[in-house]
């Protein structure tokens, strides 16, 4: 006759389940995932003595899980064909503390940090969140090696739990939970079915629920890339993103130190903000030896690279008690280095291979890239090695930052760019005018967002990234236009404080300039640190209105300025039309000029004058 032992659980476990039960699962489900969980272990163990050549009872019976529920008796029942527990296995995995870290995390819920509490998760502990829904939970077990007993564990989750021996078990433990009155959904198939098909459906081994397998999907970040079909990739692609077209990039890793890490990314061929869709959400999933642990995780890559799909996976991974949160978040900003670095490196080595790829892919994602720089200063200078911007050496191609310095001539000190809405306007701003006297190349920044980015990224391999407009650039000996007599310094000196007084207090000061051969003059913010460009991009984007106020440069070989200066003494009121046009011009050609009527006005005051009409001024 069969004997029945009463074990009380140590004073440690009663705490334990006491607060998983109460406190720390907030999700009841959970107790099914954390089930299949602990049975893809017990069949991972059993693989692996198998290897080792091991015998073991009913080695014909290939390891396996199964899933039944009854909503009449109201249980449901987790099988597994494992390595099963022996009489004091279950003593000690059921019963005590052993080896877990379970003290330390009693330690911490003392000393109030509960906040922090999440070692509980280290020691295999999923199993008590039965109690959360069963009023009852009977484990029957028998260990996979030759002779082994079989044994029937029987707790309510109280104080106590009994052991009896049983006869003609087969291998591997079969746990079934007597559901609670509120917890009977859990005896329903399709909602059991919802369960392991959301976190459980890449586990190595079958997992049948009612006869049906549901686990059809295979994890193959976890397998070797030799052993990997490009159809199996597009597959698991187009399952796990529910696109129809192949993904435009795949970076598949492994990693041992400083964690270990499986990864398998996508990047989808479209960007789906600019569909219309709104801002999207992270689609990689954060998974721990192939059981999900956070779908969507937040956190593991940086915001700016919300359009990744794929699996990151780290058996290194310290979860709390719900497998739903990072315990330490030290160790998360470790993995999200780790792997955010890893695409970041594979980017650029994409854009050495497949350049033109690479250059499509910029096309749809450069926003995102540009968005990482502005604010995420940990990648900054790695993101400065992806960006590409079109260039006065060929407006129609774009150049990296890396080529552009390999092209900079020995005096050249500092990147250039010239910002405008387009690069033939670019090419014929004023700011522009120094550069190509000087055959420096530029950079030409047509998207609204590149200055903002430049001048985050502020320098790129030692050298500075400098605004033409701000550059300290000027020309020895600059030529007169054809048939022009430049002004002298002093008369030079004299139209700009005649200019000054015109203008009044819309300019700062009109200097001659060094930096012009083709236009009259050309305008600067008169803030040291931000261009009229940036300036324009700030109001645009709802800022303070800043204000207008600039320096006013001339060209003193520029027939206007020199005709100017000869009006002014002959006919003062045309000369103050043409200043007040000179002005406009060059705010026009900065792209600040917002309300052109002044404008309109003055050119037909002085359409006037030149068909026959008397100048009349402002």
């Amino acid at each position: 006759m069969a004997t029945t032992e009463t074990h009380s659980f140590q004073a440690e476990i009663k705490q334990v389940l006491d607060i998983v039960i109460h406190s720390l699962y907030t999700d009841k489900e959970i107790f099914v995932r954390e089930l299949v969980s602990n049975a893809s272990d017990a069949c991972e163990k059993l693989r692996f003595i198998q290897s080792s050549g091991q015998a073991i009872h009913q080695p014909e019976i290939d390891p396996k899980i199964e899933i039944a529920t009854d909503d009449q008796e109201h249980t449901v029942t987790i099988t597994d064909t494992g390595i099963g527990m022996t009489h004091d296995e279950l003593v000690t995995n059921l019963g005590t503390i052993a080896h877990s870290g379970s003290k330390a995390f009693l330690k911490q819920i003392a000393e109030g940090k509960k906040a922090d509490a999440t070692l509980i998760g280290q020691f295999g502990v999923g199993f008590y969140s039965t109690f959360m829904v069963g009023t009852t939970v009977e484990v029957f077990t028998r260990a996979a090696h030759e002779g082994a007993e079989g044994w029937k564990w029987v707790s309510d989750g109280g104080g106590e739990f009994t052991l009896e021996p049983q006869s003609d078990l087969p291998r591997g433990t079969r746990i079934v939970v007597r559901l609670k009155e509120d917890a009977r959904e859990f005896a329903e198939k399709h909602r059991v079915e919802e369960i392991v098909r959301r976190y459980s459906n890449f586990v190595s081994f079958p997992v049948e629920l009612n006869g049906e397998r549901l686990n059809t999907v295979q994890a193959i970040w976890a397998r070797s890339k030799a052993d990997i079909q490009e159809e199996e990739y597009e597959a698991f692609y187009k399952y796990i993103a529910h696109d129809g077209e192949p993904a435009m990039f795949r970076l598949h890793f492994s990693a041992d130190a400083p964690l270990a890490i499986q990864a398998l990314l996508f990047v989808p061929p479209r960007n789906f903000e600019t569909m219309g869709l709104g801002k999207s959400e992270s689609e990689v999933n954060l998974h721990c030896k192939k059981v999900l642990v956070q779908p969507k995780a937040k956190g593991l890559f940086p915001e700016w690279l919300r359009f990744l799909r794929g699996v990151v996976d780290s058996e290194d991974l310290p979860l709390n008690i719900s497998r739903e949160s990072m315990q330490d978040s030290t160790l998360m900003a470790k993995l999200n280095k780790v792997v955010t670095g890893r695409f970041l490196k594979f980017l650029e080595e994409q854009a050495t291979k497949q350049p033109e790829k690479y250059e499509a892919f910029y096309g749809i994602y450069s926003r995102f890239l540009k968005e990482g720089v502005v604010i995420d200063a940990q990648h900054r200078e790695a993101l400065g090695k992806l960006l590409r911007f079109a260039s006065s050496t060929d407006s129609g191609k774009t150049t990296s930052l890396a080529d552009y310095i390999s092209r900079m001539p020995e005096d050249q000190q500092e990147i250039y760019y010239v910002t405008a809405p387009t690069c033939e306007s670019a090419l014929a701003s004023p700011y522009y005018e120094a550069l190509a006297h000087k055959k420096y190349e530029a950079l030409l920044l047509v998207d609204p967002w590149d200055e903002v980015v430049v001048d985050h990224l502020r320098e790129f391999h030692g050298k500075k990234l400098v605004s033409a407009e701000k550059a300290e650039l000027t020309m020895d000996e600059p030529a007169p236009q054809e048939g022009v007599i430049p002004l002298t310094a002093e008369e030079g000196q004299a139209l700009g404080a005649w200019m000054k007084e015109q203008l009044g207090d819309s300019v700062s000061e009109v200097p001659c300039s060094n930096r012009l051969t083709e236009s009259p003059a050309m305008v600067i913010n008169d803030d040291p640190f931000t261009s009229t460009s940036m300036k324009r991009l700030m109001k645009a984007a709802g800022g303070q209105d800043l204000p207008e106020r600039y320096k006013l440069e001339i060209n003193p070989r520029h027939s206007i300025i020199v005709g100017l200066n000869r009006v002014r003494q002959e006919n003062p009121e045309l000369a103050k039309l043409i200043a007040g046009q000179v002005f406009d011009n060059a705010r026009f050609a900065s792209g600040t000029l917002e309300d052109p009527r002044s404008m309109v006005k003055r050119l037909n005051a002085l359409l006037e004058q030149f068909v026959g009409g008397k100048p009349k001024g402002e």
